[in-house]
């Protein structure tokens, strides 16, 4: 599928395979309303079907990466025809869920750039990225117990291992703010920039210019990292070279490397 043009998200296809994504609603922060949501899980969708993409850079137009759920929600008389949370609408997950996962669940590596604001659902769509690089005086925080909700956007499944469990427990619970600076040392920030858009492009083309079956690759085996035992990691390690080592795409990454000059790869 294709993101049709809105005013809520946006996609530019660079060069070498990278997609930028936009939220582009910056005058309210890029904040959370139902329209907001659809657009979002639609340019997943669109991502996860386009030929030759290599890597995604997320960020936020205006003041502001993402501040959360836009407050009107809280006034807004649900449709009768809304699924209840617990349905699932989009695979394993509902469509706020999706929002957020479907950055893990796209096949190539995803970069969030983030500054200004980044609250609740607007973190728990940065932590689904593989990478976050943040500006050190960027306000964030886990903000639902702020409401008296609990973090409902994927954030638990996708906060294991970024986080120590006794400090995850502390910002859930308490909701206070931090800053970019210290989501490093939290372990939600992989990098800490002044610009972070800039640092995230600079890294997105240091992905594009690797064998993109490897990193597609790559990408599986972490997503497998969690949960599976050593055994099965072990054969999916196996498996996964197996289909890689000696095919057109590793010998160009290897002639490349010794010729000193950019890669020519197949896509993936």
């Amino acid at each position: 599928m294709q993101l049709a043009t809105n005013d809520r998200v946006a996609i530019d296809f660079l060069d070498d395979g990278i997609a930028h994504v936009r939220l582009t609603r910056g005058d309210k922060m890029n904040a959370l309303d139902p329209e907001m949501f659809d657009r979002i899980a639609e340019a997943g969708y669109a991502l996860n079907d386009h030929a030759g993409l290599r890597v995604v850079v997320l960020s936020g137009e205006g003041r502001a990466f993402c501040a959360g759920l836009d407050l009107s929600n809280f006034a807004r008389t649900p449709d009768p025809d809304e699924p209840d949370l617990t349905v699932r609408t989009h695979g394993n997950a509902n469509r706020a869920q999706q929002v957020a996962m479907q950055w893990r669940k796209l096949p190539v590596p995803v970069i969030a750039a983030v500054h200004g604001v980044c609250f609740g659902g607007g973190l728990q769509i940065a932590s689904g990225a593989d990478i976050r690089i943040v500006a050190p005086d960027t306000r964030m925080a886990i903000m639902e117990m702020k409401w008296g909700l609990v973090p409902d956007m994927g954030g638990y499944a996708l906060w294991r291992g970024l986080i120590r469990d006794d400090v995850l427990r502390e910002l859930v619970y308490t909701n206070r703010e931090f800053t970019g600076a210290e989501a490093q040392v939290l372990g939600l920030a992989t990098y800490v920039e002044s610009d972070p858009l800039e640092r995230a492009m600079a890294i997105a083309r240091m992905i594009a210019n690797k064998n993109p079956h490897a990193i597609r690759a790559a990408k599986r085996l972490h997503a497998r990292m969690p949960e599976a035992d050593t055994d099965a990691l072990l054969i999916e390690e196996s498996r996964e070279q197996h289909a890689i080592i000696r095919t057109k795409n590793q010998v160009e990454a290897v002639m490349a490397e010794m010729e000193r000059r950019k890669p020519v790869f197949q896509e993936a």
